[in-house]
């Protein structure tokens, strides 16, 4: 590697304890993302669907974003993210073992709906792309009380063809509202492959709503970060929103009720798994000598110790009571 693209992150504004702190977030959303699976197996929980392979664009999303003042609407892969922004580890389980304190829906929400009031995540709905218009109506907000904040959202290339993305897309547009939106395009809308899921480029669309949009590889931590940078900053000066199309890989099956093999083959699963963003990243430090194999290994022993403590917390967490089943439901006086 040149001297050049060792310096990379530093020409970013990113330091080196930066770096190795996107490198943690991406291991522990990976492991956690993994004992979630686990524990679905060994049926402490009845339904998992994962992020991994996603996590490399979502945690240098988040570094480019600003934690406690911007806010996020992520979807239910975005378990890197959503640690990177504020959430905790044990915050995460209690909300995939449905336990009471879980800060997004009290036990009551389906898992991998985050949430979280004090980190600034907004709690999305089971039906797809529906926190479009909502992000466009916080960044509107944003804009009309005059505050330097921008509101991130992010979905997968299957739900984009719902008419939520093109009414958010026309509104963000028409108001110039700082609003980000990144498609995560991991080729699969479940079972069915993106060529046959969307017409043409998703970035593409940004230009018949009149502002720019940006395809990037998705496992190129520092390219989603430029490129989420410089849109929070065009949206802070009031430029209005930008498109991202992050291009991924859902290695992972679509969720614990799915059988991938039916619609691909391990080959192609295991091609990309050599592509994955957090060995990429990982092989960067190596080239950087801010990692070796023994802080590589001390890192891996800190964060599998995390989740083992975190998972082991929600297990014997409480569940919700049944009398407050209606408990944020309707208005109390």
């Amino acid at each position: 590697m040149s001297i050049d693209s060792i310096s990379q992150h530093r020409r970013l504004g990113l330091t080196d304890e930066d770096v190795l702190e996107m490198y943690t977030f991406m291991l522990r959303a990976r492991k956690a993302d993994e004992r979630i699976y686990l524990m679905q197996r060994a049926g402490k929980l009845a339904f998992h669907i994962s992020g991994i392979g996603q996590e490399a664009a979502q945690v240098a999303a988040a570094f480019a974003l600003r934690k406690r003042h911007d806010y996020f609407l992520p979807y239910y892969r975005d378990y890197a993210f959503v640690l990177s922004v504020g959430m905790t580890l044990k915050e995460l389980m209690l909300g995939a073992l449905l336990r009471a304190e879980d800060p997004g829906g009290g036990g009551r929400q389906m898992n991998g709906h985050f949430g979280g009031k004090k980190h600034h995540i907004v709690t999305m709905s089971s039906p797809v792309s529906t926190q479009i218009p909502h992000a466009v109506g916080i960044a509107l907000a944003a804009q009309m009380r005059k505050e330097d904040r921008v509101a991130f959202v992010t979905f997968g290339e299957g739900s984009s063809n719902q008419g939520d993305v093109h009414e958010g897309f026309n509104f963000a547009g028409l108001f110039r509202a700082p609003v980000i939106f990144m498609c995560e395009n991991n080729q699969y809308a479940i079972s069915i492959p993106a060529n046959k899921q969307v017409a043409g480029r998703i970035v593409d669309r940004a230009a018949g709503y009149d502002f720019p949009g940006f395809r990037v590889d998705g496992n190129d931590v520092f390219e989603v970060y430029r490129v989420v940078k410089e849109a929070r900053e065009r949206a802070v000066r009031g430029e209005g929103p930008t498109l991202i199309e992050a291009m991924l890989y859902r290695i992972s099956p679509h969720s614990t009720s799915d059988d991938d093999m039916l619609y691909r083959t391990k080959e192609e699963v295991e091609f990309h798994k050599q592509q994955d963003g957090i060995l990429r990243f990982r092989r960067y430090l190596f080239d950087c000598g801010l990692l070796d194999e023994e802080k590589d290994r001390a890192i891996h022993d800190t964060v599998r110790q995390e989740v083992n403590e975190a998972a082991k917390y929600a297990e014997q967490a409480p569940y919700p009571k049944p009398e407050d089943t209606l408990l944020h439901v309707y208005a109390e006086r």
